[in-house]
C-alpha cells in the first residue's frame, strides 16, 4: 500500500476541485473551514507544524505570521500574481521559499477589462437595473445613450501581461491603444500601441484609462485629483489592479459630477469592504474582483503552484518562485 502523505499543508481557503484533489493525493492537507480571511494569530495558531501554506490575495502573511510558522515552514503559495500581502523580506530572512500565480491569470483579467469598458460605455448595469425594476417605458431614440469604442483611445497604464492582453482585446473594437511604462516596449511586443513617456501625457490621451500596472508603493493613490483632471472630459476609468491606486474621494466627486463619464471597478481598496458611496452612483460598474474568476484560471493557478512545489522538492528553483 501506498504511504500516507508525510508534508503537511494548511491552506487558508478552498481551492477548485480539481486543484484540492491534486493537493490531498500529494500532502497532508488542513483547510481553514470558514474559506475566509484569518486574523494573523489565528493563521500563525492553525498553520503550526506546516510546511507549505496556501493563501490567496486577500490573506496577508505578516512578519509575526512567518516567524511563528518558521523554521518548519519551507513555502507560501499565493494564488495571486500580486505579491504585498505577504511580507517577502520577513520570508527571505526567515529561508522560507515564497511561489507565486504570473502569466496564467491575465486572458481572462483582460477579459473582465473589456467586459468593464463596454459596461460603462454602454450603460449595462443601468439598463439591467431599469428591466429588472420593471420601469422600461420600451425604446426610444435618445433613450439610455452611451459611449460607442470604435475610434477611442485606451490608455493602459502598465503594458505588461495584463496591459498586453487587453491591449490585444481592444484592437478589434476599433480603440487606439495608448500605453505608459518606465520604457518603450520593442515594436514587436507593443501591437501598434502609442507609447508616452509619462503617465500625465498617457492620461491627457485617454479617452478611457485603463489602470494593469503591478502594484508598488509609488502608485499608491495614484488616480488622484490632480490627475483625473489631465484626462478628456467624460473619460472613462477602468480599474482591474488594484483598489489603492485609486484616490477614491477624488474617483467619486468626479463621478458624481459628471467630469467622468463612468468607471468600470473590479478592485477596491481595503476590500471586500469599499466606500459605500460608490453604491451610490449609476454611473459606476461594480464588480467582486472576478479578474481571474474562471475554472480554467483558478485551476492554472493552483495547478502552477503544485508544479512549483514539486520542482523545489525536487532540487530545482521553479519559474514562479519569488523568494
Amino acid at each position: 500500500m501506498p504511504s500516507a502523505p508525510s508534508i503537511r499543508v494548511y491552506a487558508t481557503r478552498r481551492f477548485t476541485q480539481a486543484v484540492e484533489q491534486a493537493m490531498q493525493a500529494r500532502y497532508a492537507v488542513t483547510r481553514n473551514d470558514a474559506d475566509g480571511v484569518m486574523e494573523p494569530e489565528a493563521l500563525a495558531r492553525a498553520a503550526q507544524g506546516c510546511e507549505y501554506l496556501f493563501v490567496s490575495v486577500n490573506q496577508p502573511v505578516a512578519a509575526a505570521t512567518i516567524a511563528a510558522l518558521a523554521p518548519t515552514l519551507k513555502v507560501i503559495c499565493t494564488l495571486s500574481v500580486g505579491t504585498d500581502h505577504v511580507d517577502l523580506e520577513a520570508a527571505r530572512r526567515a529561508g522560507i521559499k515564497v511561489l507565486y500565480t504570473p502569466d496564467v491569470l491575465s486572458e481572462a483579467t483582460a477579459e473582465i477589462a473589456m467586459l468593464l469598458m463596454l459596461g460603462v460605455a454602454r450603460r449595462a448595469s443601468e439598463g439591467d437595473r431599469m428591466v429588472r425594476a420593471d420601469v422600461w417605458p420600451g425604446w426610444a431614440p435618445t433613450q439610455m445613450l452611451g459611449q460607442q469604442l470604435t475610434g477611442r483611445r485606451l490608455g493602459i497604464l502598465g503594458l505588461g501581461r495584463i496591459g498586453k492582453q487587453v491591449a490585444q482585446r481592444a484592437a478589434p473594437f476599433g480603440l487606439q491603444v495608448h500605453y505608459h511604462n518606465r520604457r518603450p516596449l520593442p515594436a514587436d511586443e507593443a501591437m501598434g500601441a502609442v507609447y508616452h513617456a509619462t503617465s500625465d501625457a498617457l492620461l491627457a490621451h485617454s479617452d478611457i484609462f485603463c489602470i494593469t500596472a503591478p502594484s508598488a508603493p509609488e502608485l499608491k493613490s495614484f488616480l488622484d485629483a490632480r490627475r483625473i483632471a489631465l484626462l478628456p472630459r467624460d473619460a472613462i476609468v477602468i480599474n482591474v489592479a488594484r483598489g489603492d491606486m485609486v484616490d477614491d474621494d477624488a474617483l467619486i466627486e468626479a463621478l458624481a459630477s459628471r467630469r467622468l463619464f463612468g468607471a468600470g471597478l473590479d478592485v477596491y481598496r481595503g476590500e471586500p469592504a469599499m466606500d459605500p458611496r460608490y453604491r451610490t452612483l449609476d454611473n459606476v460598474f461594480l464588480l467582486p474582483h472576478l479578474g481571474s474568476a474562471t475554472v480554467e484560471t483558478r485551476d492554472a493557478m493552483g495547478f502552477l503552484l503544485l508544479d512549483g512545489l514539486k520542482a523545489i522538492e525536487e532540487g530545482r528553483r521553479p519559474a514562479n518562485q519569488l523568494v
